[in-house]
């Protein structure tokens, strides 16, 4: 009889450790499962509206090795994009999407909202649509899962990077390879995102970054308090590498910056999640010295 009530104990017991298992998986939320290193299923949609304003005082152009701080009227560039990707692959490996970028920009002391004006006043401000990309996300590697490439093909929509001394966007193309990696900690609590983004320029030979590589690795360390909620530090590093400038010897320019942040993400219901992110650019060379503000929304369906 012992040996029956021991056996029934056992079997009662890992039918509730089966049953824990499965119910902790099915709470797991989007912002724990689907982070940018993960592909989405056939038929799965998944749409990002990030808004992201940086406003500065402070820049490092005060001398001609970009190292002097100076005190600059406030300029401030606001930039709305909106990612939209889907799943295509029966397998999980290849998703296909498309990438916008409206941008705002208030320079020579305006305030800060004022970019979201969009009043276009000569020689401080300039907003629209300015580029869209088509773009596709892959596994490289099979055995990795937590390993994807983000490849996307920028076309400007815009003629002129600057007009009366206000600038909105780059006028050259961008080819951009983006890759992310992620790890989760035993328990679940704790996440490591990685992310390295290339961007190469070209096209436009009046562009101030024509022929040049853009490389910004960031890392990004989440708490998970619940399946539901997030809060997260961030450091990442800027470095824009020029291959020489255009054929009249202009547009040969070089900076970088460092910057550290921090943030929060919140499940709002089962498909849609909210962020919000703060960093400051705290050192650099050719840079502003800014912060920046953003908010984003995400649908996963």
């Amino acid at each position: 009889m012992k040996k029956i009530i021991v056996i029934v104990l056992a079997l009662v017991a890992i039918s509730f450790n089966g049953f824990s298992q499965e119910e902790a998986q099915e709470e797991r939320s989007v912002i724990q499962t689907y982070t940018p290193s993960i592909l989405l299923k056939k038929g799965q949609w998944d749409i990002k509206w990030f808004n992201n304003l940086y406003t500065e005082t402070k820049d490092l152009f005060g001398n001609s090795e970009g190292t002097q701080k100076r005190d600059i009227p406030r300029n401030t560039f606001f930039t709305s994009s909106v990612d939209i990707f889907t799943g295509v692959s029966s397998n999980n490996s290849f998703n296909v999407g498309l990438l916008f970028e409206v941008r705002s920009n208030a320079i020579g002391g305006r305030n800060t909202l004022d970019v979201f004006s969009f009043d276009g006043e000569t020689g401080t401000a300039r907003s629209g649509l300015t580029s869209f990309a088509p773009a596709i996300k892959f596994n490289p590697i099979k055995s990795l899962g937590n390993f994807t490439i983000q490849t996307a093909f920028h076309i400007p929509l815009i003629d002129n990077e600057s007009e009366d001394g206000v600038f909105l966007d780059q006028d050259g193309f961008i080819f951009q390879n983006r890759f992310f990696y992620d790890y989760s900690f035993s328990g679940g609590d704790w996440q490591l995102f990685t992310e390295l983004n290339t961007e190469y320029n070209f096209g436009e030979q009046s562009s101030f970054a024509y022929n040049s590589l853009r490389l910004t690795p960031g890392v990004f360390l989440s708490y998970f308090p619940s399946s539901k909620f997030t809060v997260l530090g961030l450091v990442q590093h800027l470095q824009l590498i020029s291959f020489g400038g255009n054929d009249q010897g202009e547009n040969d320019f070089s900076q970088n910056a460092s910057i550290l942040g921090g943030g929060a993400k919140y499940q709002l219901t089962k498909e849609l999640n909210i962020e919000f992110l703060y960093s400051n650019f705290f050192r650099g060379k050719n840079s502003g010295l800014g912060q920046t503000f953003n908010i984003g929304l995400r649908a996963l369906f």
